[in-house]
């Protein structure tokens, strides 16, 4: 029967006919997806050819430069980009690595151990983290203030803050390591294994898409931060991060000056950031995907 269908004219034009709309519906999607990448990419060739404009220092009416030069990126030595630089690298690598520790212990904890408060310690996280940190910021300002941690200071304040609250980030670490079998965990157990030993030599080198992802998130927000970061350096130079430093050139009274300068030190700024998605997107797509099966 099945041959016969197979044979059948009406059969064969039916089939035609879904592939058509297949392939028109998959052309269709095709070109959105490349419109839109292109909408969504004009913003950042627009700032890189500025950056290498160098008849002018002001915004110009006009994207392709008439003069090209590298003079922007060479004068950004001559001003505190790269102290703010290297303050968002220091800050961005410490939270990185403290952060990750304290997320994948707890997420482990919270995976493995069974406690009387545990549903109700990740409860009270979920409601606590759906509070915006805007309401936090009088009071962690006056907090830092006390402790000598802003303005000149601001760079050890803010590692502290975005590393106070790191376990609460759990939820996506959490589901990865639902899905590992707590199987390997008993057999450990029963070779003399410790639980840090579990966690640190069997678990985490079976999880390496989370451990992975959770350190790129990690570095991705102290990086890009800007209202708390401008909130606790209160314009001090030497406590700025990069982000509030770029933006201080933007200001009435300098954007004619080093508008080309700011464009040169977005470029900078977005390299490093590139770089590691570029070559950890295989296993950021896996640590997202991965946390997501199990709650």
């Amino acid at each position: 029967m099945s041959k016969k269908n197979d044979y059948d004219p009406s059969e064969i034009q039916k089939r035609m006919g879904m592939k058509a709309k297949n392939r028109i519906s998959n052309t269709v999607i095709y070109v959105v997806l490349v419109i839109m990448s292109i909408v969504w990419l004009i913003p950042f060739f627009c700032i890189v050819f500025q950056s290498f404009r160098v008849e002018s220092t002001w915004m110009a009416g006009y994207v392709f430069p008439q003069k090209w030069g590298f003079d922007n990126y060479i004068n950004l030595a001559k001003t505190d980009f790269w102290k703010w630089y290297t303050n968002t690298f220091i800050i961005a690598v410490v939270v990185a690595a403290l952060q990750t520790v304290i997320v994948l212990c707890m997420s482990y904890t919270l995976s493995r151990f069974r406690f009387k408060i545990r549903k109700g310690l990740m409860k009270f996280m979920l409601v606590l983290g759906l509070f915006p940190g805007m309401l936090t910021m009088i009071i962690l300002y006056r907090v830092l203030k006390d402790l000598g941690m802003t303005q000149a200071n601001a760079v050890p304040g803010l590692i502290l803050v975005y590393i106070a609250s790191s376990g609460m980030g759990y939820y996506v670490s959490k589901g990865f390591f639902d899905t590992v079998p707590k199987t390997l965990d008993e057999a450990a157990r029963i070779d003399g294994a410790t639980r840090a030993q579990v966690l640190w030599k069997i678990i985490l080198p079976m999880a390496k898409p989370i451990v992975i992802y959770t350190i790129l998130t990690a570095f991705m927000g102290p990086w890009g931060d800007f209202v708390f970061a401008r909130y606790i350096s209160m314009n001090t130079s030497a406590g700025m991060n990069v982000a509030v430093g770029l933006q201080s050139w933007l200001s009435l009274d300098q954007i004619n000056n080093r508008y080309t300068m700011f464009c040169a030190g977005g470029v900078v700024v977005a390299i490093p950031v590139t770089i590691l998605f570029l070559c950890l997107q295989k296993y950021y797509v896996e640590g997202v995907t991965g946390g997501a099966v199990k709650g």
